[in-house]
């Protein structure tokens, strides 16, 4: 129900009702894991994958949304204590506090969601966030998706792996892990698309999930506070389009202002066939502070 086919990757443990729109759901962490850890802190991006795979359950055992219905996100804007990220000796107990503010059934079988989210790790504030989300039935989604439908063949149709920029530029330690590759234009990578990355894609997919263009703005914000060291605590989220495999997806990034403590922010935009498919404000601190 997590939508991962991978067991290990699968975090959600247990859910509870608190009333009809709020459930609390439990979800451990690996004390150390392949890719959501680096050195001693925990991905920011690992609350998002945490939410994600919540949201997936809650849908389908509290809200009787069918197996078959394909879940995508609208917008989502979250926040983090980078304090709370840090990898201690033992795998960590998470809560998410999710409460559901609109349930919109649709005509023909799809459903609109708003959700608030509270996130605590081992009883201590971790972040929070909202979202707006869509579940749509197979026979309209197919519709939307036209030939990019079936996801094996849309898989296959994967543009070539191209060149990674250097991993210690974006805060990873191995090339497999890097999700950009660099291009002639400052401030500007292409999506690095690696289908063979077992935690990014443990199924085919029939587009780029959300997950990837999200570690793609993580990797650019760090990219952007170079030469100083920074982690991400802030996302403000708009998927406009499903980025598909078979053509190449452009980011680019801005300097905005900013934010109200003193924050670091950059607006990083995705773009394929001349067309916004993505963007995100990112706020960052620097990470030797923490």
């Amino acid at each position: 129900m997590a939508h991962k086919t991978v067991s290990t990757e699968a975090l959600v443990t247990s859910w509870r009702r608190i009333s009809d729109t709020t459930q609390t759901v439990t979800v451990r962490w690996p004390q150390q894991h392949s890719f959501y850890t680096e050195s001693a802190h925990y991905s920011p991006l690992l609350v998002i994958e945490s939410l994600r795979q919540a949201l997936a359950v809650l849908t389908h055992t509290v809200h009787d949304i069918p197996l078959s219905h394909r879940l995508g996100w609208e917008h989502i804007r979250s926040t983090v204590d980078p304090v709370a990220l840090g990898v201690g000796p033992t795998s960590p107990s998470v809560e998410l506090t999710i409460t559901h503010t609109k349930v919109k059934r649709r005509p023909g079988g799809s459903v609109h969601l708003a959700s608030h989210v509270e996130a605590t790790r081992d009883g201590v504030a971790l972040g929070e966030a909202e979202l707006l989300y869509t579940t749509h039935p197979p026979a309209i989604y197919n519709r939307l998706r036209g030939r990019y439908a079936d996801a094996r063949q849309a898989f296959a149709q994967a543009l070539p792996l191209t060149p990674p920029v250097a991993p210690a530029h974006v805060g990873r330690s191995s090339a497999r892990d890097v999700v950009l590759s660099p291009t002639s234009t400052a401030h500007q990578w292409q999506l690095r698309v690696d289908t063979t990355h077992t935690v990014l894609f443990d199924h085919p997919h029939d587009h780029v999930p959300g997950m990837v263009l999200l570690e793609a703005a993580d990797q650019i914000a760090r990219a952007e506070a170079q030469p100083q060291a920074a982690i991400p605590v802030a996302f403000d989220t708009t998927f406009h389009r499903y980025v598909e495999f078979d053509r190449p997806c452009i980011l680019t990034a801005e300097p905005v202002e900013p934010d109200a403590q003193g924050r670091a922010r950059a607006l990083v935009s995705a773009s394929q066939a001349d067309q916004v498919v993505f963007r995100t404000t990112v706020t960052t601190e620097p990470s030797g502070t923490h």
